[in-house]
């Protein structure tokens, strides 16, 4: 068996450029042997990251027998048609987020990936960084005694946004699918819990294209409540913060501690006085290309990592639904 998985990229994206190519080139069981793209960097981008072939569509790449998986960080609009259709090729597939737009898309495609045999993963990559496992094991630990509540914020400031896809309806922009997508996933990630009862507001962008942020506050069928906000229209903050009847843990670098060379913090406050950091270092997205090329390798992934992309857009759904009809939605 090789020792490491040929990947494709199709697209030259820029998270791609930023943050995946890098992580394919550091990780040990993985190797991207081609690049597909009509973008006239893409010549640049394959010479920069070493990358031997290039295809000047993505049909072309995946009929290429000499590569095992591939990784779309298309417009969101497109994640769906592209990895349906990666799979009928027989590649596996790590899909940027959100992978679907709803979840008629989401059971296509895990339907799909299932008939053809290929393993599919949504790539919400901060999950890998050890800090939020450390994290759990202070939960179940009981060191901030029983939870009651987890907050999560996630913004940034969306520069030059006549030129962004994210301002495009069409395409699957807004900060929901952008960034509260994140805030969704790590509240059932870190609780293992789902939501049962949600209602959410939004503020639209002055052409009433796109929600710029989105407040949205949950009911958890554990009996815990959850708030998130996601924005695109200010500030960058990147944080969760879990509330307990003994304690509080808040992780202050939650979803990007890359732009810190991977050092996460983890800060714990008790009802008893007691206070400590903990710093954590992981390189996710490295992490990320490695634990799933792993699966690609041993010829299984988990279930649930394949099904949780229909969990996640089930509740971002709900959020759409709350905010049309002003009231709460269960789901």
């Amino acid at each position: 068996m090789t020792k490491h998985v040929r990947w494709g990229i199709l697209s030259t994206a820029q998270i791609a450029q930023d943050e995946l190519l890098p992580a394919f080139r550091d990780a040990t069981n993985a190797k991207v042997v081609a690049i597909a793209s009509t973008n006239d960097k893409v010549k640049h981008i394959a010479s920069k990251f070493d990358i031997p072939k290039i295809y000047g569509s993505y049909d072309e790449l995946l009929e290429d027998s000499g590569i095992d998986a591939v990784y779309i960080p298309l417009p969101n609009s497109l994640h769906s048609q592209w990895v349906k259709r990666a799979a009928e090729k027989g590649k596996h597939i790590l899909c940027e987020k959100p992978a679907v737009l709803n979840t008629r898309e989401a059971e296509e495609v895990i339907e799909t990936c299932k008939k053809n045999n290929v393993m599919f993963m949504e790539a919400f990559m901060y999950q890998f960084h050890p800090q939020h496992q450390r994290v759990k094991e202070m939960l179940i630990s009981g060191e901030i005694g029983e939870v009651n509540i987890m907050k999560v914020s996630l913004s940034f400031y969306l520069e030059n946004q006549n030129e962004n896809i994210r301002m495009r309806q069409e395409l699957g922009g807004g900060s929901l699918y952008d960034v509260g997508c994140y805030c969704i996933h790590s509240i059932r990630n870190i609780l293992n819990t789902e939501p049962n009862r949600i209602f959410a507001s939004q503020q639209k962008d002055v052409k009433g294209q796109v929600d710029m942020s989105v407040v949205c506050f949950m009911e958890l069928d554990n009996g815990m409540t959850a708030v998130f906000d996601a924005a695109m229209d200010r500030a960058q903050i990147d944080y969760y913060e879990i509330i307990g009847t003994k304690g509080s843990i808040r992780v202050p670098k939650a979803f990007i501690p890359q732009m810190y060379n991977g050092e996460a913090q983890i800060i714990v406050n008790t009802t008893d006085g007691a206070y400590r950091e903990e710093k954590v270092l992981g390189h996710q997205y490295i992490l990320e290309v490695e634990y799933f090329s792993q699966c690609v390798l041993n010829g299984e992934i988990s279930r649930s990592m394949m099904e949780d992309t229909i969990e996640n857009v089930k509740v971002i759904e709900a959020c759409f639904k709350s905010i049309e009809k002003e009231t709460f939605i269960d789901i």
